[in-house]
C-alpha cells in the first residue's frame, strides 16, 4: 500500500487528483449545498412555444452526485434564481436550512451568478461583514453572505465551510463578475472560523464556446456537466482535507457535545 496516495503531494495544485469515490469528503457525514439553479441540477428545455422553461432536478444536481461518491447525506438548500439576498431574508428558512433537524457538518457555500451577473448587485468587501453582529452588516452580496455565514457558524459553530468561486468564463461580463467575487471568497474565508475556498476561478477549466458545447444545455449545465462540477468540487475537498489533516481529525465530533482537548477544535 502506498499510504503517500493519501496524503498531501509536494507542489500539487487541487485539480492535479480527480478521485471518483469522493475521496475524503466521505468523512463529511452530513453536507449542506447552499446554491442557485447550477447547484440544484436546473435543465432548460424548450417546447414548440420556444420558450424556455427552467426546472430545477435535483437528483441531478452535483451535491447528489457527490452524496452517491461518498456515501454521505447532502441537502439541497439551493434553487434556480437564488440570490444571497433572497437567501439571507427567507429562503434559508423556507428551504430548512437553519432547521434544527438539518444541522450538517459542512456547508458549501455556491453563490454569486444570480447576484454579480443577473441583478448587478454591489459586490461589497470583507469590511460589509460583522460575523458576531450580522444586523450591522452593509446590504452588498458580501454583507449577505456574511450573514448567511453567521447564521450558519450559530446553528453549527464547527461545521467546515466551503466558498466556490465561479470558474472563469470567455464573456466578458461573466468573466469581471467572476474575478470580483473570487477574490470575495478569499477576503470572506479570513473572517470566520474553518472556512475554505474552492477556487474553480483559478484551477477549473474556462467555461468557453467548447466547454459550453460538451456540457451545457441551453445557458445551463447539462447532466455531465453536473457530474463534472461534481468530480471538481469532491476532488478540491479531498485536496483541502489531505492539506490541512489538523482542521479535520476531529470533524466526528462535529455536531455531538464531545470534542478532544488535545487535537484542533
Amino acid at each position: 500500500m502506498n499510504l503517500t496516495e493519501f496524503l498531501p503531494c509536494e507542489n500539487e495544485k487541487p485539480l492535479d487528483r480527480i478521485v471518483s469515490d469522493g475521496g475524503y469528503c466521505g468523512i463529511l457525514r452530513t453536507v449542506g449545498c447552499i446554491g442557485d439553479s447550477l447547484s440544484s441540477g436546473e435543465f432548460v428545455s424548450l417546447g414548440e412555444d420556444r420558450i424556455n422553461h427552467y426546472h430545477d432536478f435535483y437528483d441531478y444536481s452535483w451535491g447528489q452526485y457527490l452524496s452517491r461518491m461518498a456515501g454521505n447525506k447532502v441537502y439541497n438548500f439551493s434553487r434556480g434564481g437564488m440570490t444571497a439576498k433572497h437567501f439571507a431574508e427567507c429562503y434559508g428558512e423556507e428551504c430548512g436550512c437553519f432547521d434544527p433537524s438539518k444541522v450538517c457538518q459542512s456547508y458549501i457555500l455556491a453563490l454569486g451568478v444570480n447576484d454579480l451577473v443577473y441583478q448587478g448587485f454591489a459586490v461589497g468587501s470583507g469590511e460589509d461583514i460583522h460575523p458576531e453582529e450580522p444586523e450591522k452588516n452593509a446590504d452588498t452580496f458580501a454583507g449577505y453572505m456574511g450573514r448567511i455565514l453567521s447564521r450558519v457558524r450559530q446553528i453549527s459553530p464547527k461545521s467546515r465551510i466551503f466558498l466556490v468561486t465561479m470558474p472563469q468564463s470567455d464573456i466578458e461580463h461573466e468573466q469581471k463578475a467572476a474575478e470580483k467575487q473570487a477574490a470575495l471568497m478569499h477576503e470572506i474565508a479570513t473572517l470566520f472560523p474553518f472556512t475554505y475556498v474552492i477556487d474553480l476561478f483559478r484551477y477549473a477549466p474556462v467555461y468557453d464556446a467548447e466547454f459550453r458545447r460538451n456540457f451545457y444545455m441551453t445557458g445551463h449545465l447539462n447532466a455531465c456537466g453536473y457530474l463534472l462540477t461534481a468530480k471538481m468540487i469532491a476532488s478540491y475537498i479531498d485536496y483541502i482535507i489531505r492539506h490541512n489533516m489538523d482542521d479535520f481529525t476531529q470533524i466526528g465530533f462535529v455536531g455531538t457535545p464531545y470534542h478532544n482537548m488535545d487535537y484542533k477544535w
